[in-house]
């Protein structure tokens, strides 16, 4: 029985060791093979390690738990994924609270080009739906390598499923119960389909996990972090949706909302992050496109060759400090140009309109 992965279980099941403990163990001992095998004072030597959770990692009665999780996802060949692995998601890598481990049923395809996550109220309306199909079909039809991430709940989650399999899009569901249970039950035919299409079924839970409440607050963290933007899709003033939206926004990842009426209940979290500047304003694909920079690279390069030699000396400092910084705020950039905010937001709407550089919720800038 491979004992370094029964460590790699073993050690989320640690009384006392969250994630943040546990990686820091494994930094300062050097392996999960070392934290194991580490008496009692070695491990107090760690910041923040104390006796008892040291005795803990000592006893290592955890370790029988661990077998048991072992011989389940060997039968059910489950791939666990632990965050020191190469193909654990990168972007989800670099997230301080990513998962120790990750069990994936189906395809691991979580470091593709263009991954997005989709959410939503479970409670959809025929508006939010009719968008997230239409939505879905325009992006298969122009960016087909694209993965849709959701959590096959009700709602916004399974429509944003469903169209992706009916586009021939790979989707990843990712859960908030272990791999031997389905919830909802009735999205069981779903997640066969998902795995048939090489997607994937996604989850930090062991067996034996129920969906309780809040193991979906923590799922949110993973939809958030192992994509490049997420996009809610109707939502309450309160929710998940909402909860996603601002862990993506901490993951500094892009957010999208699409806006609804002022009196409509199920609109009123995607205006609040839209006012709020928490999320840029969704219409269509084209809004995603322009901010990931996903339109054609052919374009991009034309419109940097038409203005190449047409830069003024102010524009060009402001093209300096972004490709020294990445992205810049507007106070940022006038500062360390030197110049008045004025001017700079002149100089920015210029470069904007010059396609050079995009606008991001927040005042935030940078290049295409």
């Amino acid at each position: 029985m491979d004992k370094d992965l029964i460590y790699k279980i073993g050690i989320g099941l640690l009384p006392g060791v969250g994630i943040i403990t546990a990686k820091k163990l494994i930094a300062y001992l050097g392996s999960i093979e070392a934290v194991f095998k580490s008496t009692k004072s070695q491990l107090m030597k760690v910041p923040d390690v104390g006796s008892v959770v040291a005795d803990n990692i000592v006893k290592q009665d955890i370790l029988a738990r661990a077998e048991q999780e072992l011989k389940f996802i060997e039968r059910y060949k489950i791939n666990p994924v632990f965050f020191t692995d190469k193909n654990y998601p990168e972007r989800l890598k670099n997230c301080i609270d990513s998962p120790l481990i990750l069990f994936v049923k189906g395809n691991n395809c979580f470091n593709e080009q263009k991954i997005i996550s989709i959410v939503g109220t479970r409670n959809a309306t025929d508006y939010g739906k009719a968008f997230t199909e239409k939505l879905i079909a325009d992006i298969a039809e122009k960016h087909p390598e694209t993965i849709i991430v959701s959590g096959l709940a009700y709602g916004i989650d399974i429509y944003s499923h469903k169209a992706a399999l009916a586009n021939n899009l790979k989707t990843l569901a990712v859960l908030g119960h272990g791999l031997d249970k389905m919830y909802p039950s009735v999205h069981k035919k779903y997640a066969k389909e998902i795995l048939e299409k090489d997607g994937a079924l996604i989850t930090e839970f062991m067996s034996e996990s129920n969906p309780d409440k809040q193991n979906f607050v923590k799922r949110n963290r993973i939809v958030a972090g192992i994509s490049d933007a997420t996009i809610v899709i109707e939502s309450g003033r309160k929710g998940g949706s909402l909860i996603t939206a601002e862990i993506a926004n901490s993951y500094n990842r892009d957010v999208f909302a699409l806006p609804g009426r002022i009196e409509d209940e199920f609109s009123k979290g995607c205006n609040f992050l839209i006012k709020t500047n928490r999320a840029a304003l969704l219409e269509s694909a084209s809004d995603i496109e322009y901010i990931m920079g996903w339109e054609s690279n052919t374009q991009t390069k034309k419109q940097q060759r038409e203005i190449k030699f047409d830069f003024s000396d102010d524009e060009q400092k402001i093209i300096n400090l972004l490709q020294e910084k990445s992205e810049l705020t507007i106070d940022v950039i006038a500062s360390n140009a030197n110049m008045p905010v004025s001017q700079v937001a002149s100089l920015l709407l210029n470069l904007e309109f010059s396609g050079i550089i995009r606008n991001l919720p927040g005042k935030v800038f940078r290049l295409v």
